[in-house]
């Protein structure tokens, strides 16, 4: 079968390579055209275009950048049109993927939407859109699929494919990995800031601010794989480090870490790294995003799947050099560490074992 992939940003790329490799399992005549990035291009197939043309964060920033994403979308329809795939797969990125979705059902190719868009957050609107143009919805999240039921949908829960990612990691060497990347033998704690230039900037600003009180430790930068490592250089000296596409092994030699909000959240919490969450976006997006997001109490997918706090959330103006610099210590040196690692274990048990891609890949086959 002809399968056409749609993933806008890095958990995408991550997610739909395993899919894609479930896929060639499956369905030995499998052929890819994507937009996606390096993981799916690895699995072989067409890549049309790359995530980091595609992504851009927060209210502001999608209204300065209109016309790319209409253009974007435009050269999209034309090309799933010329190329009429068997099956349309979406991986999240909904502003640009529910308008696909309406596209190919009307051309009448099947539709499938591989991880949930966050609409029980906001815009639960959407899920009519859904409802209307979307064949199969695969979900990742366990509450997600009572939330689908609630409005007449009814969507497979597949288990949360960064299992699958986990645990088929090999065994790491502390030493060899601070050996590699030419690291110390301090303890190292992780810096996650994002995947976009503008927010890595705001981000190390700030994350790199508690240095002075953490003297015993060595800070490394996990650096994004659609980013070229110059970028990064302005932030680097002898007390900050930086490792470049590898963020896992990075994480599994690490004491705590300081995470953006977003995917890495989850990541970090599944490889057992207690964190502190940070968000701070343009005041704009902020103001407006705080009155359309209703009924969530947390932003991090951790404390989401766990209904409580298990780690700890600096949003906006609580990110700051004293409240990181509090956090950071309670996670490294206080009892707070230990209920962290206690509440991980539970946070597994939650989202089910491995096999999502799998899952996913025999239900896509079916259709």
């Amino acid at each position: 079968m002809k399968y056409y992939i749609v993933a806008g940003e890095a958990s995408g790329d991550l997610h739909a390579s395993n899919l894609m490799k479930a896929l060639k399992q499956k369905d030995e005549n499998a052929e890819f055209r994507f937009w996606g990035g390096d993981l799916m291009e690895k699995q072989s197939g067409t890549l049309v275009k790359h995530y980091r043309d595609l992504a851009f964060m927060g209210f502001l920033e999608v209204v300065q950048n209109l016309g790319t994403i209409l253009n974007n979308i435009k050269f999209c329809k034309k090309d799933i049109q010329e190329n009429k795939p068997d099956v349309l797969i979406l991986v999240d990125y909904p502003g640009f993927n529910l308008r696909i979705a309406k596209f190919a059902k009307e051309l009448g190719i099947k539709v499938v939407y591989y991880i949930s868009p966050q609409l029980w957050a906001w815009k639960e609107g959407r899920v009519e859109t859904i409802k209307k143009y979307v064949d199969e919805m695969l979900v990742i999240l366990p509450f997600e699929k009572d939330f689908y039921r609630k409005h007449q949908v009814d969507a497979h829960f597949v288990g949360h494919p960064l299992l699958d990612a986990i645990e088929g990691l090999p065994l790491i060497d502390i030493q060899e990995f601070k050996k590699e990347n030419n690291l110390n033998n301090k303890e190292i704690i992780a810096l996650l800031p994002g995947s976009r230039k503008q927010e890595i900037s705001k981000m190390l600003e700030l994350m790199l601010s508690v240095r002075k009180d953490f003297k015993d430790y060595q800070f490394v930068i996990a650096g994004a794989p659609s980013l070229d490592k110059n970028f990064y250089e302005q932030f680097v000296d002898a007390d900050v480090h930086f490792v470049s596409n590898r963020t896992y092994d990075l994480l599994r030699c690490s004491k705590a870490a300081l995470v953006t909000s977003g995917t890495a959240t989850l990541e970090t919490a599944l490889l057992n790294i207690p964190e502190v969450v940070c968000y701070k976006g343009s005041r704009i997006s902020y103001e407006i995003g705080k009155r359309l997001i209703r009924n969530i109490k947390y932003i991090s997918l951790v404390n989401l799947i766990m209904d409580k706090e298990v780690v700890t959330e600096l949003i906006q103006n609580e990110l700051n050099t004293k409240n990181l610099i509090q956090e950071l210590n309670k996670i490294l040196n206080t009892e707070k560490r230990t209920q962290v690692l206690t509440d991980y274990e539970v946070l597994r048990t939650k989202l089910g074992g491995s096999g999502a891609s799998q899952n996913a890949a025999e239900i896509i086959v079916n259709l």
